[in-house]
């Protein structure tokens, strides 16, 4: 008798379990990120040029930690150990930011160690993408799942956060951050499936990096422009809003909200569609969308409009958080650590050149010019996607060996 289909398609404990660590996780840097300059200039009294010296100084470090953690996954061990002591570590850094006001000590060492909690959220999209590939179900649609609890936990981590910090103090958010890395270690060590590396076998000739490294650049160098334009309209917008456009303050946080809302169905869409139309389309149709966002934000001055085109925002960002994600992945295969890293490093790319730019640029010529900015390096993202080739999902099925439960294929050959 065969299994029915309805049964097929819901999701096993573990796949459960990557879902809840995923939110978990993403809850604790939607704690700690936006309130991150207000804890440095309230607690440890330090003047807006160190707050700008300590986001560049942090990215800065946790690309380098990050990358070597990376190269680590996928040279030895088990992934899933890697990622249970990054959530410990990440407690251990959330306890240190909730005890110590001293700057240096926050910088060095303190975000060393917050590297590593950070640093859990792309190591379980790559034992995710190792789990579905061996168990021989779609990466894809549950990639982008996996990436809408991270947008999940943005839409309700900021308000708490703020709730936390400004009723209870920055001692009790943090120690919430702390909690919740224990919480996600314990669903990791209980749940999560160890998978060892052994040999890679694919089901055609292996692509290397070398021989993709074109494709790997250029998409680097494209999801690097479009998360540099994204830090530049989260720093700008809200003061574009106050001061050249004279509307109410509250509206800003009702455009992030709104976006942030909108990227969770964009996001299941994209996963749907990856494997019908292709992720390099899907790719394409996120600049088309990010350069159409930045652009109408120029022709547009009422609340009404603006909040209209913040579905041009969510589908560019909804489809670069998921699809290009798993475009590394297969331009990398093997190595998902580092491809998911490198992913990652995108972002924090982004911001430094985003972070440096919005604060020059509105000084000397204003808020509406970060935008005409962000519309430059939306083209010349553009062009960068556009250039890239087409990359079917890898057949990995042999990469990894499964130390704990993981399923078998389904033999009906529907995806689950």
């Amino acid at each position: 008798m065969q299994t029915p289909a309805l049964l097929r398609s819901l999701p096993d404990r573990q796949s459960l379990a990557f879902l809840l660590v995923t939110f978990v996780t993403g809850l604790t840097a939607a704690l700690q990120t936006p309130t991150l300059s207000l804890f440095l200039t309230t607690e440890v009294k330090v003047r807006p040029f160190m707050v700008g010296l300590f986001f560049t100084g942090s990215a800065l470090i946790g690309i380098l930690v990050s990358q070597l953690l990376a190269r680590y996954s996928d040279s030895r061990g088990d992934r899933r150990t890697l990622i249970l002591i990054c959530c410990l570590v990440g407690a251990l850094a959330s306890l240190l930011y909730a005890w110590n006001r001293n700057y240096l000590i926050l910088l060095l060492p303190g975000v060393v160690l917050s590297t590593f909690g950070s640093t859990a959220t792309p190591q379980l999209f790559a034992l995710a993408r190792e789990y579905r590939d061996l168990s021989g179900r779609s990466s894809v649609m549950f990639t982008s799942v996996m990436r809408t609890q991270v947008s999940l936990a943005w839409v309700l981590g900021p308000p708490l956060a703020f709730a936390l910090a400004l009723g209870f103090g920055f001692r009790t958010m943090y120690c919430c951050a702390a909690a919740a890395f224990i919480v996600s270690a314990l669903i990791v060590w209980r749940y999560l499936p160890r998978m060892q590396k052994t040999r890679v076998v694919t089901g055609g000739k292996l692509q290397t990096p070398r021989q993709n490294r074109r494709d790997t650049l250029m998409l680097f160098t494209g999801c690097t422009l479009m998360w540099a334009c994204n830090g530049l309209y989260l720093i700008a917008m809200p003061l574009y809003v106050v001061n050249t456009l004279l509307l109410p303050e509250k509206l800003a946080g009702v455009l992030m909200g709104l976006a942030a809302g909108l990227e969770i169905p964009v996001m299941l869409l994209a996963g749907y569609y990856a494997r019908r139309v292709g992720k390099r389309n899907m790719m394409r149709l996120a600049s088309l969308a990010g350069l159409l966002f930045y652009a109408a934000t120029l022709c547009f001055s009422a609340a009404l409009p603006l909040l209209i085109i913040q579905l041009f925002n969510a589908i560019f960002i909804g489809i670069l958080a998921g699809i290009g994600m798993i475009y590394f992945q297969d331009l990398m295969p093997g190595q998902a650590g580092a491809a998911t890293t490198l992913f990652a490093n995108t972002t924090r790319m982004g911001w430094i050149i985003g972070g440096s730019l919005a604060g020059t640029v509105a000084e000397i010529w204003g808020y509406a010019t970060v935008f005409w900015c962000a519309v430059a390096m939306m083209v010349l993202a553009t062009g960068c996607i556009w250039g890239l080739k087409e990359v079917k999902e890898t057949d990995q099925k042999a990469a990894v060996s499964p130390a704990g439960n993981v399923p078998a294929a389904s033999s009906s050959g529907t995806e689950q």
